[in-house]
């Protein structure tokens, strides 16, 4: 016989689907009628309850069918509820186990509760009057039919060292026949709970006639392995056949989330039953198709956001998750008007297709942004304090008229601190109120600005180390009219500075605020706690694998055991910064072994201090060239200087070779050895020229060197034309120069190619004569001046200048004289066009020169250190000192624009001059120009 749980009867049927909502109603009356309770131990299909279970009539009417329909079914096996009495237990023992006479029947009673049976326990105190009436079978009928038991049990336990032995006798009042015996033997207390189940098993198969579970199938999988579904379900081969295990069975491959049915079909054979569980498996997504996404997105950066992936099981929640993660997406760019559908189209193989269907609608832009209650500043004026702004005619290729949740909070923050920063220390701005409208968004801030407050009386409180009006001296609030919180800000920045350097590095100042309503002012007083003074206890120096502590330590302002300074501690890590041997410089405090100590640690992340590189250019003088260089920055980590750099072109070919010690013995003496042989072929002859040079350098004053070096040259003269100078003719041969050049160098930029501020001015001065035919007086002044500007802008402000005269019984070579043109001079011009003339018309150097140069440098790829830059330039040559008169208009000028990058081989620069005064002997309107940069 097979016995499917699928009810054909319609009033089956009904009670199937609908028995989550009935079992849970009688619940609460606490009548469940038993076939009601029985269907739903079986079933586990809510699909159709959920759908019919959305109206409240239609719950009203399950409840009242399923009551009418439920009260008069029975169980599937025929079975009526079960009533059992059991009685106490006698207990033979040499201990005292008087307390199992109840608790075995109380164990017992909970065994056969649980498989559906109704228990009734008579206490031990009636023990001697049942005792005698379960000897005789008659008196046990009398007794059932007193108690209304369909079934009487009772039994003993003998327990003789640690074996026991528990006899049960069941009688069945229908049949009246002599109770059945059940024995069972053990060891040990711990065991007794299990035989007293295996005892309540044997007594229920008895009780429910059941049979053994012969086989266990699964049918209907397709993916899911028969194994994988078997190891989550309790009935397996050999087990007593048990509707509630077969529920509970149900709901556990129901909760493996694979499957959309299950249903359990049981075929009664003569030695037991087959249960077969049947299933139907959910649909697997064989592709997630993305339609309807036209401007905003392309299918790949949605499919990013959706959690449904090719080869994961159907499931409606995660498609409708996704559907709010998509249009949140399009939220975010502000297309508000988004909707998303989804289409299924099953395939074969259980598989299925996803789409998601999307309509973007129009995007949302800020139309107008309202302000209420402002009165001292227009709208105007509070819209430029924001980031949020309205749209515009570019918004199509900018972000004007976005609406970014961020921004918007941040610029209540932004509103709220430029009224305070007015003056008006009262003033509320509201949360924005955010409406849509079609298309369109309008924001608007309710502003609530009070009266503003004027700068009162300022004074000082609490420890000073200077006088009052000193310290007035040093800070800005007093020099605003209304009270602006930003500079107050800034005052006690600068306060605690003034304190630190001089030691006192937890000082603390706090602004205290007092407000004058009637006078509408707020007087300020600085209340300061100067604490003691702090000491550097130690100072530690980590991340340098490569360079020597000595090395970092002596750009250090700031020693052990002296007071701290945050002013020297700052140009202690700038002087790091410029030694440019490192990416990043971190530093971090802490508290020492008491007080007034404090340990410093100076984290510094090295980088490559060697570098080939190579390149080439194109410029007036030299035409077009090469380059290449091997060098390294920090030799052994010592900080040395070594290079070879060789310069090869159509009219030069250079070869340097140098080597430079910052610190000689480790004092700040610096010391740099070179040699160089150089082939230069000018217009009108050959200069082959080999030397070297002995310099050094001294700090005298901060970012100030003076610097003192000894130059040997002899040049060989060839090759001369006829239509040169009579300057150059009488240098024809080997000349020999010996000189020495001091120079004042001061240096404050924060880097030295594109830099953003500080100044670079010197002055040099050349003696050559020291022996050899070669002898003259050169004076050299340049300066430089780096402003920052809004947007990282850089304005540059240059100028140059030289003067040489010749020594009695000396020459002075044309090459020592000046000429002008090209980068780091006039941009533009050729190397001719600005050279004086001889008698004969030849080109000659000049004796002295000015030069005036202005940049404007502005990011253009910042991220790569591409910068561009438009110039001014104006200069001139003089031909003799007796020529010098300096006039603006005499001066030539040139104008263009370039592009400077900061590139892995090196900073290189291209440029284009345009001579703006040219002349017929120019040799042309202007020209491009390529080399590695150089930079003032």
């Amino acid at each position: 016989m097979r016995q499917t749980f699928r009810p054909q009867k319609i009033s089956y049927i009904f009670i199937l689907n609908f028995s989550s909502f009935v079992v849970s109603t009688f619940y609460r009356f606490k009548t469940v009628p038993s076939g009601v309770k029985y269907i739903f131990e079986i079933g586990y299909s809510n699909l159709v309850v959920r759908h019919l279970l959305k109206t409240y009539t239609m719950k009203i009417l399950c409840l009242i069918l399923a009551a009418v329909l439920g009260l008069s079914l029975i169980p599937a096996n025929g079975q009526q509820q079960v009533n059992v009495v059991i009685l106490p237990f006698e207990i033979f023992a040499q201990k005292d186990l008087s307390y199992l006479q109840s608790d075995l029947p109380g164990a017992l009673k909970t065994s056969l509760e649980q498989a559906g049976v109704r228990v009734l326990l008579l206490d031990a105190e009636s023990e001697p009057q049942w005792r005698q009436r379960v000897s005789n079978l008659e008196e046990i009928k009398k007794l059932s039919q007193q108690t209304g038991a369909d079934y009487m049990v009772w039994g003993s336990l003998t327990w003789i060292g640690q074996q026991f032995s528990l006899d049960l006798k069941l009688f069945e009042s229908a049949t009246g026949k002599a109770p059945a015996l059940f024995t069972s033997e053990g060891s040990g207390v711990e065991n007794l709970p299990t035989t007293v189940e295996k005892l309540a098993q044997s007594l229920g198969s008895k009780i429910f006639k059941r049979k053994q579970v012969l086989t266990v199938d699964v049918t209907g999988n397709q993916r899911i392995e028969v194994d994988a579904i078997k190891r989550v379900v309790k009935t397996q081969p050999g087990n007593i056949y048990n509707l509630k295990s077969l529920s509970e069975d149900l709901k556990a491959i129901y909760a493996m989330g694979y499957f959309d049915d299950i249903q359990v079909e049981a075929e009664e054979l003569p030695d037991g039953n087959k249960v077969t569980f049947k299933v139907k498996e959910k649909l697997t997504l064989r592709s997630v198709l993305i339609s309807g996404n036209k401007w905003v997105f392309d299918s790949d950066e949605i499919k990013e956001v959706v959690t449904a992936k090719r080869g994961s099981i159907l499931n409606v929640n995660v498609i409708q998750n996704d559907m709010s993660r998509i249009e949140d997406l399009y939220k975010e760019k502000n297309y508000h008007n988004v909707s998303v559908d989804y289409k299924i189209f099953e395939r074969k193989d259980n598989q299925a297709d996803l789409e998601f269907i999307i309509e973007e609608g129009a995007k949302f832009r800020i139309e107008k942004i309202i302000f209420e209650g402002n009165k001292a500043f227009s709208d105007k004026k509070l819209k430029k304090q924001m980031a949020t702004s309205e749209t515009s005619l570019l918004s199509w290729i900018s972000e004007a008229g976005d609406l970014d949740e961020d921004n918007l909070e941040q610029d209540v923050a932004r509103l709220k601190a430029f009224y305070h920063n007015s003056g008006y220390i009262l003033a509320q701005v509201g949360e924005p109120q955010v409406e849509f409208k079609e298309s369109d968004i309008f924001i608007t801030i309710k502003i609530d600005e009070g009266q503003p407050f004027k700068v009162g009386k300022v004074t000082f409180a609490g420890d000073l180390i200077l006088a009052e009006e000193d310290l007035l001296k040093k800070i800005k609030i007093t020099q605003e009219e209304f009270y602006n919180r930003e500079v107050l800000r800034t005052d006690v920045l600068a306060l605690t500075d003034i304190y630190s350097n001089e030691g006192y590095a937890f000082a603390d100042v706090a602004p205290m605020i007092k407000r004058i309503p009637e006078d509408q002012r707020v007087d300020i007083t600085f209340s300061i706690e100067k604490g003691k003074p702090v000491y550097y206890e130690e100072i530690i120096i980590s991340g340098n694998t490569k360079t020597r502590d000595k090395v970092i330590r002596r750009q250090l302002r700031i020693y052990e055991q002296e007071l701290t300074s945050s002013s020297r501690l700052k140009r202690s890590i700038a002087n790091l910064q410029r030694l440019d041997y490192f990416e990043d410089v971190k530093v971090d405090t802490s508290k020492g072994s008491a007080a007034d100590k404090m340990v410093l640690k100076i984290d510094v992340t090295e980088k490559s201090t060697g570098a080939f590189s190579f390149g080439a250019g194109y410029g007036n003088v030299e035409s077009v060239f090469g380059t290449a260089q091997v060098s390294e920055r920090n030799l052994f980590g010592r900080g040395q200087t070594l290079s070879l750099q060789g310069i090869l072109g159509g009219k030069t070919q250079k070869i340097i070779l140098s080597f430079t010690e910052p610190y000689i013995y480790d004092m700040p003496l610096s010391g740099t050895v070179k040699v160089y042989n150089w082939l230069y072929s000018y217009d009108d002859y050959d200069k082959d020229s080999s030397g070297g040079s002995l310099g050094l350098g001294y700090p005298v004053f901060d970012y100030t060197r003076l610097y003192a070096t000894y130059l040997y040259d002899l040049s060989d003269i060839r090759n001369v034309d006829n239509a040169a100078s009579d300057s150059i003719k009488d240098l024809k041969g080997k000349n020999v120069k010996s000189s020495i050049d001091t120079s004042l160098k001061y240096d404050s930029r924060n880097r030295g190619f594109l830099a953003t501020r500080g100044a670079l001015n010197s002055f040099s001065s050349e003696f050559a004569g020291l022996g050899g035919d070669i002898g003259f007086m050169k004076y050299i002044a340049e300066t430089g001046w780096y402003f920052p500007l809004v947007w990282d802008f850089v304005a540059v402000a240059h100028a140059k200048a030289g003067y040489v005269t010749d020594i009695k019984k000396k020459k002075l070579p044309d090459y020592e004289k000046f000429y002008m043109g090209g980068i780091g001079s006039m941009r533009g011009f050729e190397r001719d066009d600005l050279a004086p003339k001889d008698d004969d018309g030849a080109s000659i150097g000049g004796d002295a020169f000015v030069q005036f140069n202005f940049e404007l440098v502005f990011p253009l790829l910042k991220d790569v250190g591409v910068h561009g830059v438009l110039f001014f330039d104006a200069g001139r040559i003089y031909k003799e000192r007796d020529d010098i008169e300096f006039k603006p208009a005499d001066l030539r000028r040139s104008a263009g624009g370039g592009i400077r990058w900061l590139s892995p081989m090196g900073p290189l620069d291209i440029e284009y001059g345009y001579i703006l005064d040219q002349k017929e002997s120019d040799h042309g309107a202007g020209q491009f120009e390529f080399s590695m940069a150089s930079s003032w």
